[in-house]
């Protein structure tokens, strides 16, 4: 029921958190890779005393600190928007989203910054040992911060381990070894930080690409291809393999995102797989399976494979994959109910919320039996689960048809997002072996093709991670929390203008930090080691 509600507002709050967000993640995944790369080389260094080791050691630290600084800045404005601009979704999950957040925070500002410090500045003030030591430990800390994060978005996605308090319409924390050890959450952590370990080891392999065209830092470039070679291939399996896990999770928690996803409409047995496409008009394709009407597939020119989605899904050839229609309409034969009886069960939640909290306030005797409901477990997970779908319902006591689609994310950006994503990430391991080939036989001399390839697989890199968030977020639209709130509930009432204008000067700040942080990164790569390194 959003009659009242600014559509400007809410449109202009996700965006200003979608644009520092993702240029907050231009950062991040070089830090978490680069991190443990650079202790790599300096574990060389301390066991074979080789002082190329050393020199090769600092200059990618030179680089892993510009951009650290630069993170950092981004992702203190991210945090703050929960408050400004999210405050009734924070409100609503505070008691939960905040606690992997709060220790994050600690991890990131003492156990970070302490060894961090050491780490560069430390070099002739402290014994190899402890310097090594520190170096492992900033790596390990700047994972260890993003694992919170991780966490805390999980959560969002696979809300479990808490309890509804009506009295203060909240959710409360009761087992935090439910939300950090959630499937959901391990495949997160493990899917993000590894995919973020290929994104480093294509951006050390590009540079020393560079240096190798340019004839130039030739020891350099060569010994930083072996480990980034090494480093990314074998995060580039670890990512194929989490991201698997990771998509048959999304099938059981947000199964709507999977099918978009995916590009399946209509379920069926022995689901094809879609290997590429192109996505046509969609709303011709949203049919009720139970009138027995298969509609048209919008996606055009696509390459299948018979029953692989089933396979990989289920590994059962055979297996009913559902599509998006099945999870509009329902399909009773597979246990699934239609988004009309789940915006029936949000809005029946909703109204015993507002008929409790009208009775507290009354102290009217209604309140004590109104209070079983959010006592009771099968109430609370055949209807309370789908609280937030109730906001759909009409204010004339109807469903509209156009209030079930809304609930569909954004079919053609997700589609496109996933599909780009896996060819590239199948484009890096490719790109890892030759390169490793490559390294070991010592044949980059007639081999320009690949070095400029690993150059402009630089940019691919990012293309990848960014719209793998894409994937994540814009793929569980139109909920901030599965299920339990939309964007719209979640938003702070603020004037838009006030967002919109917050918005632009974020976006020029930032884009001046990024242009900052490349111009300075790009002077340090054409200087290239102080000590020499060739």
């Amino acid at each position: 029921m959003f009659n009242n509600l600014d559509l400007t507002l809410v449109n202009w709050s996700r965006l200003q958190f979608a644009v520092t967000a993702m240029y907050h993640w231009l950062f991040v995944p070089l830090t978490l890779g680069l991190s443990f790369i650079i202790a790599f080389m300096e574990t060389l260094y301390y066991r074979t005393g080789d002082k190329k080791w050393k020199i090769i050691t600092k200059y990618w630290m030179r680089i892993f600190g510009i951009n650290f600084a630069i993170g950092v800045a981004t992702g203190l404005i991210l945090e703050f928007q929960f408050g400004t601009n999210w405050s009734n979704y924070s409100w609503f999950v505070g008691d939960i989203f905040g606690a992997p957040l709060a220790i994050e925070g600690i991890m990131a500002f003492f156990m970070e910054s302490t060894f961090i410090a050491v780490m560069f500045f430390g070099w002739n003030k402290v014994s190899k040992g402890f310097h090594l030591t520190s170096t492992w430990l900033t790596a390990i800390g700047s994972n260890l911060s993003a694992v919170w994060i991780l966490v805390a978005n999980a959560w969002m996605q696979n809300p479990i381990g808490m309890n509804f308090n009506p009295d203060m319409a909240r959710n409360e924390m009761t087992n935090f070894w439910d939300i950090f050890l959630s499937q959901t959450a391990v495949d997160k952590f493990m899917h993000t930080t590894m995919s973020s370990y290929v994104l480093a080891s294509i951006f050390v392999i590009g540079v020393s690409s560079w240096y190798l065209i340019k004839k130039r830092e030739q020891l350099l470039a060569r010994r930083s291809i072996m480990i980034g070679s090494i480093f990314g291939l074998i995060a580039t399996i670890f990512t194929i393999q989490t991201g698997d896990s990771s998509a048959r999770d999304v099938y059981k928690v947000q199964p709507m995102k999977f099918a978009v996803m995916e590009g399946h409409f209509s379920g069926s047995a022995a689901s094809p797989l879609i290997i590429m496409g192109f996505m046509g008009e969609t709303k011709t394709a949203f049919i009720d399976p139970a009138i027995h009407v298969t509609p048209k597939s919008p996606v055009k020119y696509s390459i299948e494979v018979p029953g692989l989605l089933s396979l990989m899904t289920t590994y059962k050839l055979n297996s009913y994959i559902p599509g998006i229609n099945d999870y509009l309409f329902g399909n009773k034969a597979h246990g699934i109910i239609s988004t009309e009886e789940k915006i029936r069960r949000g809005y029946e939640a909703q109204q015993k919320l507002l008929a409790y909290k009208k009775a507290i306030s009354t102290n009217s005797p209604a309140a004590d039996s109104l209070s079983t409901y959010f006592k009771n477990k099968a109430w609370l997970a055949n209807t309370f689960k789908y609280f937030g779908y109730g906001s759909y319902y009409h204010t004339d006591n109807t469903i509209l048809k156009a209030n079930i689609t809304k609930v569909v994310p954004p079919i053609a950006m997700v589609f496109y997002s996933f599909h780009i994503m896996v060819a590239l990430g199948l484009w890096f391991l490719l790109l890892f072996l030759v390169m490793l080939y490559l390294v070991f036989k010592n044949k980059f001399e007639h081999q320009k093709f690949w070095l400029y390839a690993s150059l402009w697989s630089i940019p691919l890199a990012y293309i990848a991670s960014e719209i793998g968030w894409i994937v994540n977020e814009v793929g569980r639209q139109p909920w901030t929390i599965q299920d339990l709130m939309t964007c719209e509930q979640s938003v702070t009432n603020l004037d838009s203008s006030s967002v919109i204008t917050t918005c632009l000067l974020f976006g020029i700040i930032f884009t001046v930090l990024l242009v900052a942080e490349v111009t300075i990164i790009l002077k340090q790569i054409s200087k290239g080691t102080k000590e020499g390194g060739n």
